[in-house]
């Protein structure tokens, strides 16, 4: 009689034997195979043999012997069967030698309340609306949308981008200028490598500031110089007193200070940029959400030739959505694609769905809908601290989704973060975001974005506690400390060093 034959995967698994001189039963050789290949790890635990009777025709034999041989090895623990579920392998091997155990250390405690920056409220993103506007541009693409993207992004967002930058923020700026990237970060070292390219070789930075810059900074090969920020922005006559032919600021809302650039030093930055031939790499970090009055338009609008302009929507959607955007000067287009040459953008059909979502209007009415939705959150959370932590004083709560809380000198920052982590709650040291040779007087940053209203008293009141309990052993920083950091903002009458951005 002819061996039978499973079909080519089986084929390789099972090595169903002839019968020896008629005493062994197909039942019993079948089972002998499925056991050899269990034992030898080729059907691994968990993994699922066919049906009986799919077996069956494959082995041509009657259903009756697969079943014989899959309850011959459900008996023996090889196989476990379950009513209305496949038969799966229930054993495996063991062939690694057993090791002394090791104990495991303690897992962290969970964290209850969430006050470190970097996130909007998740809990409102549009999840309806985004929704439609993805099934809009996928019923609507047509094939060619479909194919290899353009690596600056797609001309229907970018034309989207384009028009949504002039009418918001005042750029100066046409489609052609603009690429889309997978975030800040990304438009920020796309930036980087592009200056270095151009024969830039120092960069300034704010100080305090963003952590990750300085990684985009030294990995294209430029030299990081910190300048300090005070209440009015970065300090420009200390960038000119600086080696450095570009700088990155945040005009509009600074990193970690909340501090805004004002009007003189907007004129001074853009003078100082034609004087040494340099450019500014201005991060539109927060400018949706200013609560006192209207944003403040882009420095980019007053000299489009020497301003690079970066956003994306993490902070106003979500950062799981992995959108931004480029604004270049276009002189620096050609560099900037030879210093990139497999940049690629987002998926199509997500830079599509923007699009949409922007030139329906659902982008603005959402922003609308979340400013008064921070704004009730950031003044909560400022009435609050003024009960529980009255030794504190609360700065840059004009704009944004985080604000200081300037502590007295000697407070142990980092002491009462780690005390903190260890009660549940999250927190971020204002130094961790400072120079290594520039320490911060002490702060904390507290985010509000993605807490919701009713965790601040009871966070806040933890806060509170730990601080009580905080020993205070941490010198006081040097006078020289930015005046920004020395007095602080005023609060509005009755807001880890890389997780400002995904």
């Amino acid at each position: 009689m002819p061996v039978p034959q499973t079909n080519f995967a089986w084929a390789t698994l099972l090595e169903v034997g002839p019968a020896e001189r008629g005493r062994r039963p197909l039942h019993d050789r079948l089972a002998h195979a499925l056991r050899t290949a269990i034992r030898d790890g080729r059907l691994a635990e968990g993994a699922a043999v066919p049906p009986s009777r799919a077996l069956a025709e494959e082995l041509g034999c009657s259903r009756w012997v697969v079943t014989e041989a899959y309850g011959m090895l459900v008996a023996e623990g090889y196989l476990c069967a379950r009513v209305g579920s496949a038969t799966r392998v229930s054993w495996t091997p063991d062939t690694a030698p057993l090791r002394p155990r090791v104990p495991r250390a303690p897992a962290p405690p969970p964290i209850r309340y969430d006050l470190a920056p970097g996130l909007p409220d998740l809990r409102a993103f549009p999840r309806r609306r985004w929704a439609e506007a993805v099934r809009a541009v996928t019923g609507s693409a047509v094939h060619y949308d479909l194919g290899l993207p353009d690596p600056a992004g797609h001309p229907v967002l970018r034309t989207t981008l384009a028009q949504y930058l002039r009418r918001s923020r005042g750029a100066d700026t046409r489609a052609a200028s603009v690429s889309v990237c997978a975030g800040a970060t990304d438009a920020l070292f796309r930036t980087c490598r592009a200056l270095r390219a151009g024969g830039i070789v120092d960069l300034a930075v704010e100080q305090p500031g963003w952590g990750r810059l300085r990684d985009a900074a030294t990995s294209a090969g430029l030299r990081v110089h910190p300048v300090p920020v005070d209440r009015d922005g970065l300090r420009v006559d200390d960038l000119a007193r600086s080696p450095a032919r570009a700088v990155v600021v945040g005009a509009a809302h600074q990193f970690p200070t909340g501090a805004v650039l004002s009007p003189a030093r907007r004129a001074r930055l853009v003078r100082w940029a034609r004087e040494v031939d340099g450019f500014v790499v201005e991060d539109d970090y927060d400018a949706e959400f200013r609560y006192d009055h209207h944003p403040v338009a882009v420095v980019q609008g007053m000299d489009p030739g020497r301003v690079f302009l970066l956003g994306s929507v993490s902070k106003t959607l979500s950062p799981a959505l992995g959108l931004g955007w480029l604004l270049a000067p276009a002189a620096t287009a050609p560099r900037l694609r030879s210093a990139n040459p497999v940049a690629a953008a987002p998926p199509v059909l997500d830079q599509l769905a923007l699009a949409a979502f922007v030139d329906r209007g659902w982008y603005d009415a959402h922003l609308r809908a979340a400013r008064r939705r921070f704004r009730a959150r950031r003044d909560l959370l400022v009435r609050t601290l003024a009960d529980r932590v009255p030794q504190g004083r609360v700065a840059g709560t004009a704009a944004g989704l985080h604000i200081l809380l300037h502590l007295p000198d000697g407070t142990d920052t980092r002491g009462t973060v780690r005390a903190a982590a260890a009660a549940g709650l999250r927190l971020a040291d204002l130094d961790d975001y400072h120079h290594a040779d520039h320490p911060a007087r002490p702060a904390l940053v507290l985010g509000y974005g993605n807490i919701s209203d009713t965790e601040i008293p009871p966070a806040v009141a933890l806060l509170g506690e730990t601080l009580r309990a905080a020993p205070r052993s941490r010198p006081a920083a040097s006078s020289a400390a930015p005046p920004a950091l020395r007095r602080g903002l005023r609060p509005p009458s009755p807001p880890s060093p890389d997780d400002r951005e995904a």
